[in-house]
């Protein structure tokens, strides 16, 4: 449960103590607390930080490396200003793929979502438009060239989970967290990941009326932790962090996978994934992109990207074979071997094949 936040009479004179000793170089720099973290924060999200000193403190953060507690800080402060709506269901996936997107392979996790609701799992995705460092495909741009709903509030991404025959949605930043979403030219000026990258995914702007789930992605070892950490904190009920394709949801197979489960207060437990588990080729490849789109100024390459990443999902929906239904089979399945919905990651496979060649994914995608 988030704790009451403690006032700090003058924000100004905060952000100068904590630049003090954070920004010190790696051997002088010292750590702020957890209310200092989310104090600091908040000053930056309410505009009363110049912005200079806004990029030296996410900066400097990043640079002598976060505590648990700066963590848990900055966390929340960003769940105080984060709008959120409950869903009239017993169960949420919340799906949150690195809001900076992708940019080697086309993503299949935006209709992720759909095939779980077609499965009896409503779910739920969020993100923005473009982020640095990547400038890679997201979410929003795959769904927008898909013509599906991007710009929903999240009372309108509710009750469309709430609604049986759709099950799903996507609700963007802007919606949910507007300031977060205005600092945006910020992070793209400080170009290096801030902490805001780690600890965005994790706002969880949709909950469900019973048990709500985190399921994200992860490339660096010590992640899995931190994510389990910051699930507990955010108040999800688990937390399902996958070893994923570019850092997201989908598993990476090239040898073999990896997730982590984050049962109630139990420490991040650690399964394999190969292939055959799944029932898919061993030589499954996520499709790679045409292109790449690595910095602001390649707008009309991603907006091709996000075409052909709309094109492949909805010819997955439609059952036909290659990457992205491969990668809708594994993602699909280990979120509803990790919900105990199946057994096997085999059965939970099958079951997700079953919802695409019957057609129900495709009809909950479009909510017809």
């Amino acid at each position: 449960m988030t704790q009451p936040a403690l006032e700090f009479s003058d924000p100004h004179a905060l952000m100068h103590s904590i630049i003090q000793r954070i920004a010190t170089g790696p051997e002088l720099s010292k750590n702020i607390s957890r209310e200092e973290a989310r104090g600091g924060m908040s000053a930056i999200l309410d505009g009363m930080v110049d912005p200079v000193q806004a990029a030296i403190f996410l900066i400097a953060l990043r640079m002598k490396r976060e505590t648990d507690a700066e963590n848990l800080g900055i966390l929340n402060a960003l769940l105080d200003a984060t709008q959120t709506a409950t869903a009239a269901v017993d169960v949420l996936v919340d799906i949150a793929d690195p809001y900076d997107g992708y940019n080697r392979t086309l993503p299949a996790a935006p209709f992720l979502p759909a095939v779980l609701a077609a499965c009896g799992v409503p779910a739920v995705s969020h993100g923005v438009e473009s982020m640095g460092p990547k400038f890679g495909v997201t979410h929003r741009q795959v769904l927008r060239a898909a013509g599906l709903p991007v710009d929903l509030t999240p009372a309108q991404a509710a009750a469309r989970i709430e609604n049986p025959d759709i099950g799903w949605a996507y609700v963007d930043q802007q919606a949910f967290c507007p300031k977060l979403h205005a600092l945006t030219a910020l992070r793209t000026l400080i170009i290096k990941r801030p902490v805001l990258t780690t600890i965005e995914t994790g706002l969880g702007p949709i909950r469900a009326r019973g048990r709500t789930h985190l399921m994200t992605g992860f490339v660096h070892k010590g992640y899995p932790r931190i994510y389990a950490l910051l699930a507990r904190a955010a108040g999800f009920d688990s937390a399902l962090i996958v070893r994923g394709v570019e850092g997201g949801v989908i598993p990476s197979l090239r040898q073999s996978g990896r997730v982590f489960q984050c049962l109630a207060e139990d420490e991040p437990h650690e399964h394999p994934l190969q292939a055959s588990d799944f029932g898919v080729g061993e030589t499954t490849r996520p499709a790679s992109m045409p292109g790449a789109a690595t910095d602001a100024e390649t707008a009309p390459l991603a907006t091709a990207c996000a075409a052909a990443a709309a094109e492949a999902g909805l010819a997955a929906l439609n059952g036909a074979q290659g990457p992205a239904r491969d990668a809708l089979i594994c993602a699909g399945a280990t979120c509803l071997w990790h919900l105990g919905r199946f057994d096997t990651l085999h059965a939970a496979a099958d079951a997700v094949r079953i919802a695409l060649d019957s057609g129900r994914a495709r009809k909950h995608l479009n909510g017809a």
